[in-house]
């Protein structure tokens, strides 16, 4: 996957109206409240799910190896050793994702975003300047146990465990929380507020730069990338399936990250959007959390959506 830096310059946020991040959820009325607490049918809450690399059930060739036996559960596990630049592709279809991977055996973790379907993983070596040539492949089908497995579990863009910081940070907040809702409020809000944007890493940021969530929370500070990654890891803990999101957004074409999560609960209005009834909705925390007027998000129109985690 060939990215652009990422270019979430601030100048654009503040010729925006401003707005409390306090107000980036609330709730209509508590009348209403009560009657969607009746109404509601969240997604059942499955705990924290975790991905692991097996390297038993690996399929071996040399020094690489590639693990397929949790694809049902959305995600595939990858290590390889070699003196090279390694990269590693997951192909469905018309799609190839590329991802950097470690090349000292540790094991990576990639999520199957494309559903169900055919699949090819190919761990590839850096021959001479930007050519790879093949190390290793294997070719499955995958049928996923359902759609969210990709989006509840921790991988190489949302790095975190069952003894992660933000993920008990994540508990703590949530415990009185009766809804799904109530748990996205709450994480969004504490986004927010704790973590800024960092002007100086985002001039400096390399290619392959990958989050560290538990890192973000301490630090109080991130780039786009970094909030999507906390916030992915702190809703999938809860049970919550979320995306980031890479694209681009209009009307300058900064190439930015954002996060999508699915809930059946429906009838909460937000300045920044409107959450749908069993349909994925769009979450921007970067911009809420900088000052950006809701109306700038708005119907989510002028996002474009390009990769997916």
């Amino acid at each position: 996957m060939k990215r652009r830096p990422f270019l979430i310059i601030l100048t654009a946020i503040l010729l925006l109206t401003a707005t409390a991040c306090s107000a980036g959820i609330t709730v209509v009325s508590a009348a209403e409240t009560q009657t969607l607490r009746t109404k509601t049918t969240p997604l059942a809450n499955p705990g924290i799910l975790e991905s692991k690399f097996d390297i038993t059930k690996a399929v071996a060739k040399g020094e690489a190896w590639i693990d397929v036996s949790s694809v049902a559960d959305g995600y595939v596990a990858v290590a390889a050793k070699s003196d090279k630049r390694l990269k590693f592709q997951v192909i469905c279809g018309q799609t190839t994702y590329n991802y950097d991977m470690a090349n000292n055996g540790t094991p990576s973790i990639f999520p199957l975003q494309s559903g169900n379907g055919e699949y090819r993983f190919r761990i590839m070596k850096n021959t001479t300047e930007k050519k790879y040539a093949e190390m290793h492949s294997v070719t499955c089908t995958v049928t996923l146990k359902d759609q969210f497995q990709p989006f509840l579990r921790p991988s190489a863009y949302v790095n975190y465990n069952a003894s992660s910081k933000c993920i008990a940070k994540a508990a703590e907040l949530t415990k009185n929380c009766k809804t799904d809702l109530e748990k996205i409020k709450v994480i969004y809000d504490f986004v927010c507020k704790t973590v800024k944007y960092d002007h100086q890493k985002a001039k400096t940021v390399q290619s392959g730069y990958l989050p560290t969530p538990d890192e973000t929370m301490t630090t109080g500070k991130g780039i786009c990338f970094d909030y999507a990654s906390l916030a992915a890891s702190m809703l999938r803990s809860q049970g919550i399936p979320t995306r980031v999101i890479f694209g681009y957004v209009s009307p300058n074409g900064l190439y930015h990250a954002w996060n999508m999560f699915y809930t059946k609960e429906s009838g909460w209005v937000t300045v920044s959007y409107q959450l749908n009834p069993q349909n994925w909705t769009r979450m921007d925390l970067t911009f809420s959390a900088n000052g950006a007027d809701g109306k700038f998000i708005g119907d989510g129109g002028n996002y474009k959506d390009v990769y997916m985690y």
